[in-house]
């Protein structure tokens, strides 16, 4: 591999993890604030009929 191609490799590596952090600091998020800061259990934040209830508010 040429030196540029590497580059370009290291950069599109880098936005990866980035994207995967933020991602991951998203879920974290809906997890903190609908568990703890909530009245809801952590963990069913990331259940589809939550989400189906959610947007329904929006409908």
């Amino acid at each position: 591999m040429t030196d540029s191609t590497k580059h370009i490799l290291r950069q599109l590596i880098k936005i990866a993890v980035f994207i995967l952090l933020i991602l991951l600091l998203f879920l974290v998020g809906l997890v903190i604030g609908y568990g703890i800061i909530g009245d809801g259990k952590p963990l069913d934040v990331l259940k589809s009929g939550t989400w189906e209830h959610i947007f329904q508010f929006f409908k």
